[in-house]
């Protein structure tokens, strides 16, 4: 791995025309220490979710807010069809119904958001040319986007992306020494932490391989007391798949983004406890 660095704008370029993301840096930009990665709802775009992430003020953190790739129809919209691009887009290899419901299936798949987050964004731009690790990295996701962001939590276990160096020194008992090199051994990979709000757990990105240990990332989970995704099976299924959760219920029925410091709080509260030796958090 090359030695850390703080990402530059052009770091991202290699992203282009595929991911298309905003940032906002701590200030200075020099006192990085940790990065947040947001995902908007679904029919939602970066920007506000960047404005989010200003109006948090973390400190030490690098905000980079992520659009999903590809754009809601504008039937969908109720707009007419040659009404032109909108700016409205969702996370999902396709759009799908749900059977039972007639509403948006929220697990269309996801193939596409892992290839170009977890395979370009996180392994070949802050792994690859900057040195980052994924334990360094925070992920924030709203609705759709939270559900985006409890899946790559549960799927990078068990990624081999960003590979690791090899570093020679003296072999202890039972390594595996390769040419005179001991060849470290890969460990389940982690985020620093997941605060998904009004989000499930979509089954299509846990790994299918038995006998798994869970995912160690701390998980946040908040949702609305009426919520319209998140109710006690999906917080069985996130439960069983991540080994250290807590769940916040809103008193208000809907998810939503927070309202009153008593609903922002228990986020913050997170967040100061995954970023505690970052100067400067109280």
């Amino acid at each position: 791995m090359p030695a850390t660095r703080i990402p530059k704008e052009e770091d991202f370029d290699s992203l282009k025309p595929h991911l298309t993301i905003s940032t906002h840096y701590p200030t200075p930009p020099e006192s990085t220490t940790s990065i947040l990665l947001l995902f908007h709802g679904l029919g939602d775009t970066n920007t506000p979710f960047l404005s989010f992430a200003s109006q948090l003020s973390l400190p030490g953190v690098l905000a980079i807010s992520i659009r999903g790739p590809s754009p809601l129809p504008p039937s969908l919209l109720g707009l007419p069809l040659d009404s032109g691009p909108t700016n409205n887009f969702h996370w999902g290899d396709d759009l799908k119904l749900d059977g039972r419901t007639g509403e948006i299936d929220m697990d269309p798949g996801y193939d596409k958001v892992w290839s170009l987050v977890m395979d370009k964004l996180v392994g070949e731009v802050l792994m690859g040319k900057c040195g980052w690790e994924t334990e360094d990295v925070l992920l924030f996701g709203f609705g759709q986007g939270g559900g985006v962001a409890l899946g790559l939590g549960s799927k990078v276990r068990v990624w081999e992306g960003g590979a690791e160096e090899e570093k020679v020194r003296e072999v202890e008992e039972g390594e595996e020494v390769k040419e005179g090199v001991v060849v470290e051994q890969k460990k389940d990979r982690g985020f620093k932490g997941i605060v998904s709000i009004g989000g499930a757990l979509p089954p299509s990105m846990i790994p299918s391989i038995s006998a798994r240990e869970k995912a160690k990332t701390p998980v946040l989970v908040i949702h609305g007391s009426k919520s319209g995704y998140v109710g006690e099976d999906e917080v069985d299924l996130i439960k069983r798949e991540f080994e250290n959760v807590k769940v916040v219920e809103w008193k208000r029925p809907d998810d939503g983004m927070p309202r009153s410091r008593e609903e922002v709080l228990p986020m913050m509260e997170f967040f100061a406890e995954r970023l505690k030796s970052v100067p400067g958090f109280p």
